[in-house]
């Protein structure tokens, strides 16, 4: 006798795919994307108007080695414009004394448009290096809509006073800005014709005696050819025309071992680098000043023949007038 086996349906074949997902990788491409701090949408504008300001700068150049005539390029330009290429924010950094409004207005003095294509960056500069108070400027665009500025100030190194008039001076004696005598800034007072072509010469004669300098109020250039330089105290000293910085030296060397400023004498005259000559107040006559702090009366007129009196460790100095 036979048994018959009966075997179960096989199981149904699982269909293609529904089984493990297979993840999708991302290209190099894709991951550089998802790193950028913009979005997709943003970045995909930028690129629009990156290509289009692009495309618009090549079709002016373009036109302009075929001479096409101004017109067309303007056209081109005005377009762009139109389409959004139009000169909507002043981006200006680097700024310290000088207003904002006064930047903005140099900038943007003659521009007929606002068309970005139409502005003439190297024209901007040019505007702005005019103007005393920046010593560089850097102009650029930034499409579609911003123009940037960056501005570096002079530095004020003076105030020059030149008939009655107060004006603030940088260190190559470039003219900065008017002063308000009611209003004066803590710099050094330059005066006389001139003064303000000397600038740099008289912050390198300041540099020898670095001790004098908080005390020097004002200098004035004599002749156009030599300083007088006033102290705080009142008295004035007379500089000679050939090392003058020597003589400043001396002085603040005489200084320091006596002090000769603050002492009662009006002026002091260093024009003979081999004398001293010192005068108070109602005297008609110098008198030489000798190392050890001894004077020696000088006439009126005329130099004087002799010798101030011998000193030890010292040189003497002869008197003369002043």
């Amino acid at each position: 006798m036979t048994r018959t086996i009966r075997r179960g349906a096989p199981p149904p074949r699982r269909a293609a795919g529904t089984g493990r997902r297979r993840v999708q990788k991302q290209s190099f491409g894709d991951r550089i994307l998802a790193r950028l701090p913009v979005s997709e949408e943003g970045l995909r504008k930028a690129v629009t108007w990156t290509l289009l300001g692009g495309g618009a700068a090549v079709a002016l150049f373009v036109a302009h080695l075929m001479g096409v005539p101004q017109a067309i390029g303007n056209g081109i330009a005005e377009a762009g414009a139109r389409a959004g290429l139009r000169v909507e924010q002043v981006d200006i950094t680097g700024l310290k004394r000088m207003d904002r409004e006064t930047v903005y207005a140099i900038a943007l003095e003659d521009q007929q448009s606002r068309a970005m294509l139409r502005v003439d960056l190297a024209r901007v500069r040019e505007r702005l290096l005019a103007y005393g108070w920046i010593a560089d400027a850097y102009v650029a665009r930034r499409l579609p809509d911003r123009l940037l500025i960056h501005i570096t100030e002079r530095e004020p190194a003076a105030v020059w006073q030149d008939n009655g008039q107060l004006t603030l001076i940088d260190a190559s004696g470039r003219l900065l800005a008017p002063v308000d005598p009611s209003a004066m800034p803590n710099l050094p007072l330059v005066i006389g014709p001139g003064a303000d072509q000397q600038e740099a010469g008289y912050q390198a004669l300041l540099a020898a005696a670095p001790a004098l300098r908080p005390r020097i109020r004002a200098a004035s250039w004599i002749g156009n050819r030599r300083w007088d330089l006033t102290f705080d105290t009142g008295e004035t000293l007379a500089l000679p025309q050939e090392g003058a910085a020597q003589a400043l030296v001396k002085f603040a060397q005489l200084d320091g071992a006596r002090s000769l400023l603050g002492k009662g004498w009006i002026r002091f005259d260093m024009r003979d680098p081999k004398k001293l000559v010192v005068r108070k107040p109602g005297s008609e006559a110098g008198q030489s000043l000798a190392d050890d702090g001894t004077t020696d009366e000088a006439p009126a007129t005329g130099n004087v023949q002799g010798k101030t009196p011998t000193t030890q460790g010292g040189e003497t100095l002869r008197g003369e007038d002043v």
